[in-house]
């Protein structure tokens, strides 16, 4: 059966929403975006594309070369509003381009370099731009991109005695951190504080000690984790939970039935795609936060020599209706993609949904399940740091047989 058959013989068997007679804002607005979707994915059955080439739909690998390439090197005066999340735009467009095993120039990659290390503050830790406050997720996101450029230089630009001062400045005694000196606490802190001290070899017991019992009474009686302990389930604080209790071999801490039950359930049947939290609407960079938490699920459960190596023939959530949501529903025609149809495209959208596609291709065990015929294959994330997997080890082999001094 064709591509185009097959979509519209899966679309007319989806299950949509039912507000149970009782219309509320909430209900209607998913009806809409429902509406949307059927559309778009009805316009695409009937394309041409669709019905002469079985390996549709395609990922548009030069187009988002292109577009977060141009990102990467200038952003217009419309984001000047962004101004602290400049280190986040660098790792937004180096890691889907690397996903896209798109390598950027040596000049690209110095001047990357020299722009983050001119975010470093003198007492460790990155801002989001230059001579601004460091703080923990822009220190992840500058760390991330430095791993990703993947050069000597690149590694040496961060100052891990000072970092580690740094991260020692934000603990908080009941095992959570300070998102930056005088900032809100939650477990974002924690999952940046514990993927940058594990990248780098800077990591201790004590500076986590208390942390996985923190961690455990953020999950809410939803199953999902809160940002804080007694808050909403959410997917990014979620995946930030699942993610920093496998670092910490700890995933056995949380109640898993309930947090499965809640996270598989964040995938709507109709759409294909994930939603953040219960009665929200389907939103593209859950592609990666809801499934990357299933991926270590699977991992964490299936696997006793620990999360590299898993031995599962497949994730707990349908693969193929993610990529079909993400590709046809998110792809923007000249590159980038959006969280839904009929909005602007962005790099956080395009980073988080890349990492989300690469996922769903990369089923646990075998060879990776592309709805496209294996044209679309993106380099393999690591659900916990999502990091291109080989960047990463990289970094692990430089980073574990280099001298770090330790902290006065």
């Amino acid at each position: 059966m064709k591509m185009d058959q097959t979509l519209r013989a899966h679309l007319a068997s989806r299950k949509k929403f039912d507000d149970e007679g009782i219309p509320t804002a909430t209900s209607e607005a998913q009806k809409e975006v429902e509406k949307i979707v059927e559309d778009v994915y009805l316009e695409y059955s009937l394309s041409k594309e669709a019905v002469v080439n079985p390996n549709f739909p395609e990922l548009r690998k030069e187009q988002h070369i292109s577009y977060l390439e141009k990102t990467l090197s200038s952003l217009s005066s419309y984001f000047e509003k962004l101004d602290v999340s400049r280190a986040w735009f660098c790792y937004w467009t180096l890691h889907p381009l690397a996903l896209l095993h798109h390598e950027v120039d040596r000049s690209k990659k110095k001047a990357v370099i020299h722009f983050l290390k001119l975010c470093q503050a003198p007492d460790g830790g990155f801002g989001g731009g230059p001579m601004q406050y460091p703080h923990l997720a822009t220190t992840y996101a500058s760390v991330n991109a430095l791993v990703i450029l993947g050069t000597t230089e690149a590694y040496k630009a961060v100052d891990r005695a000072a970092l580690t001062k740094f991260l020692w400045s934000l603990r908080v005694g009941d095992g959570s951190f300070y998102m930056h000196e005088g900032g809100e606490i939650d477990v974002r802190s924690v999952y940046c504080a514990l993927t940058v001290a594990k990248i780098l070899n800077i990591y201790s017991d004590k500076l986590f000690e208390n942390t996985v019992d923190w961690l455990v009474r953020c999950q809410s009686y939803e199953g999902g984790f809160s940002g804080e302990p007694g808050m909403e389930a959410h997917g990014g604080y979620t995946f930030c939970a699942v993610a920093a209790l496998v670092l910490l071999n700890s995933y056995h801490r949380c109640d898993i039935q309930s947090l499965l039950r809640w996270t598989v359930n964040r995938q709507i049947p109709f759409e294909g795609g994930f939603q953040g939290r219960t009665n929200k609407l389907v939103d593209s960079c859950y592609s990666f936060w809801q499934g990357a938490s299933l991926a270590m699920a699977n991992m964490a459960l299936l696997t006793e020599e620990g999360i590299d190596r898993p031995k599962c023939d497949s994730w707990l959530f349908d693969n193929r209706l993610l990529q079909e949501y993400v590709l046809i529903c998110c792809q923007h025609a000249q590159g980038g993609f959006h969280d839904k149809p009929h909005v602007n495209r962005d790099a956080y959208h395009t980073c988080y949904a890349m990492s989300g596609v690469s996922i769903a291709q990369n089923v646990p065990r075998g060879k990776g399940e592309d709805i496209s015929g294996g044209d679309n294959i993106l380099d393999r994330v690591h659900p916990a740091y999502n990091l291109p997997m080989d960047k990463l080890a990289d970094a692990f082999n430089y980073f574990y047989n280099t001298f770090v001094e330790e902290p006065s």
